[in-house]
């Protein structure tokens, strides 16, 4: 319909798209010291979700925020009381903005929330045993034009993952370290 309007539409499909029923920016999973699943959160991770992208120039939220939409015609959550998501800009999302109206929390856990395992203890004590920041949103994409080609188009959602460095040292490295920073502290006081 959008583009019967005029108006540039896409779909986009993101792999490992989050469902954070609760928009605490987490998929959350609860174990008891066995290990057996406690079925406290109705989060979950689907396989892949698909949803619109149009161009909107918004005024309402300022230029920054122009560019790609997200809309979604198949809300799976209420937003102010009806099944509605977006517009959402694609920007606010990259930029972590989830304070915006139209859905932008929802849509920025659906690409990038932290997987979090917790052990429950008791009613009142909860220890975070496996968090995965890396799980969600992956190969966020839409059809190329012109050709049946897949785009990635995961950087307009979020920036690179950082990778795990490991550094080994020895022990009088380590040592030495310390005492440089020290040494700082004593010439800053």
């Amino acid at each position: 319909v959008l583009r019967c309007l005029g108006i540039p539409t896409r779909v986009i499909t993101n792999f490992n798209s989050a469902h954070d029923k609760n928009l605490n920016l987490s998929i959350d999973k609860y174990i008891d010291m066995s290990g057996n699943n406690l079925h406290l959160s109705e989060d979950s991770v689907w396989n892949f979700h698909v949803w619109n992208e149009s161009w909107f120039i918004r005024r309402d939220l300022g230029s920054f925020y122009d560019g790609w939409q997200v809309l979604d015609a198949t809300p799976q959550e209420k937003s102010k009381g009806i099944y509605q998501c977006g517009p959402a800009s694609t920007k606010a999302i990259k930029e972590g903005d989830v304070n915006l109206d139209y859905d932008s929390p929802f849509v920025f856990a659906a690409v990038n929330a932290d997987c979090v395992t917790w052990i429950r203890y008791s009613k009142k004590r909860k220890e975070r045993i496996y968090s995965d920041t890396r799980k969600i949103g992956k190969f966020i994409s839409t059809k190329a034009v012109g050709t049946n080609s897949r785009v990635d188009i995961t950087a307009n959602y979020k920036y690179p993952e950082v990778k795990d460095i490991s550094f080994k040292i020895s022990y009088s490295q380590y040592k030495n370290s310390l005492m440089d920073d020290r040494k700082i502290l004593v010439t800053a006081v």
